[in-house]
């Protein structure tokens, strides 16, 4: 399994899919190799990767890190700038010296990795090789050439969520397109990203299987007490990338008008991203500032912390292919609200679900949440109820049906060739 990053390195839903997954196989006695950069950023911050030792569940699992600088979501300007600062490091003096360690630029370093894949895929034994993304999915087809074992690729965005359909990148949407073709099964997370890969890319949909994302559960998490941030005024909460496919615009808009009509509300945007400078001088513009606050990116226990803070939680995403977000929100007992153009609007029913443009049906949601308990309740208890369904262990277990179903195919094939 080839992957961007994998917890508690992690900034994204991308890595926590992938320890929910790998977590899942693992306990339904399934052998995992998983891959994934070890980035100079990991090693600045001592992350070490979770091993056996630490997580039993994870017996099953080896780990191969292999050097480079791809890390989730990245730019190609972010691609140069963490480049130099590596280079610039003085305790990164001899990994500088050796310009083969690093590409010249974030597609080079696509390349070296898909490359390095396959020297892992020649000597590790493997019955099936699943890639996570366009940044992984070279890899999955260099290991797959190498060891002529089936491919799955599993698409948890594409260019065109992260994009909104505006600035394609072509060389990214050039590899996912190949990936998807070259891939023996292609894993979508929705059954909305499905419906996009059929339109955008021409990949025929029998071969694309669903397999829905999930959520972990912690007894810390699930029943833990309510912390406020004040007594007097009501939470609305904002968690995620502060990018252009999560909304936090159309959040802001609706926020004005809730705080117009509902001043004792406060609203707080958790999360980082390219957008972000916008968003405050927007905050600044619509004269709310003193209603919005930015608590920046938060990981592990602060990010439960944050969702036990409020009374609502709202992913008002432009395009999102699932949302594990909403899922953590009721884990901690918070009700949610979520844009009709998300994956996980198909799987969650106990949600308030509103088109994520349209700021004023947003707005009068939000006031109706905070005005009245009963609803917000109401709200909460169905939620947290429905959330409990959601299992890593049967989104694991989809994926082996996936395996399965490629491995059948190879011996059906008699002559085909992996």
């Amino acid at each position: 399994m080839f992957g961007w990053e994998f917890p508690p390195f992690a900034s994204g839903g991308l890595g926590t899919a992938c320890e929910g997954i790998v977590k899942g196989l693992a306990a339904r006695g399934e052998n995992v190799i998983f891959v994934a950069p070890k980035t100079p950023a990991s090693s600045k911050h001592n992350i070490k990767l979770i091993s056996a030792n630490d997580d039993p569940i994870l017996k099953n699992v080896k780990f191969r890190m292999l050097p480079g600088l791809l890390t989730p979501y990245m730019s190609e300007q972010e691609y140069h700038g963490l480049k130099q600062e590596v280079q610039e490091d003085p305790h990164n003096k001899n990994e500088s010296a050796q310009p083969i360690l690093y590409g010249k630029n974030l597609f080079q370093e696509v390349h070296m990795f898909s490359e390095r894949a396959r020297q892992i895929a020649r000597k590790e034994q493997f019955d099936v090789i699943h890639a996570h993304d366009w940044l992984t999915f070279s890899a999955g087809i260099k290991a797959k050439e190498i060891s002529r074992k089936p491919l799955v690729v599993h698409v948890h965005a594409t260019e065109f969520d992260r994009t909104g359909g505006n600035g394609i990148n072509q060389f990214v949407y050039n590899l996912e397109k190949e990936g998807m073709e070259k891939a023996d099964r292609v894993i979508t997370v929705s059954n909305y990203t499905k419906n996009m890969v059929v339109s955008n890319y021409g990949i025929d949909p029998a071969k694309i299987d669903v397999v829905h994302n999930a959520v972990e559960f912690t007894d810390y998490s699930y029943n833990a007490n309510k912390t406020k941030l004040s007594n007097e005024d009501k939470i609305v909460l904002f968690l995620g990338r502060i990018t252009l496919q999560k909304g936090p615009d159309y959040f802001i808009y609706a926020a004005k008008r809730v705080i117009d009509m509902y001043p004792n509300v406060k609203f707080v945007i958790a999360g980082s991203g390219d957008m972000e400078p916008f968003i405050i001088e927007k905050v600044a513009e619509l004269g709310i500032s003193d209603k919005v606050l930015f608590a920046g990116f938060l990981k592990g226990a602060d990010v439960d912390l944050a969702y036990r803070m409020a009374d609502l939680y709202v992913m008002p995403s432009v395009s999102e292919p699932f949302g594990i977000t909403p899922l953590e929100a009721l884990r901690n007992n918070v009700p949610v609200m979520i844009s009709k153009q998300s994956g996980v609007s198909e799987v969650l029913q106990n949600a308030l679900k509103v088109d994520f443009w349209d700021i004023d049906e947003m707005a009068n949601k939000m006031i109706n949440v905070l005005r009245y308990g009963e609803l917000r309740e109401e709200l909460r208890d169905k939620g947290s109820d429905e959330v409990k369904k959601f299992s890593w262990l049967n989104t694991a277990g989809k994926c082996v049906d996936v395996y399965n179903k490629m491995i059948n195919d190879n011996n059906i094939g008699g002559n085909r060739k992996w």
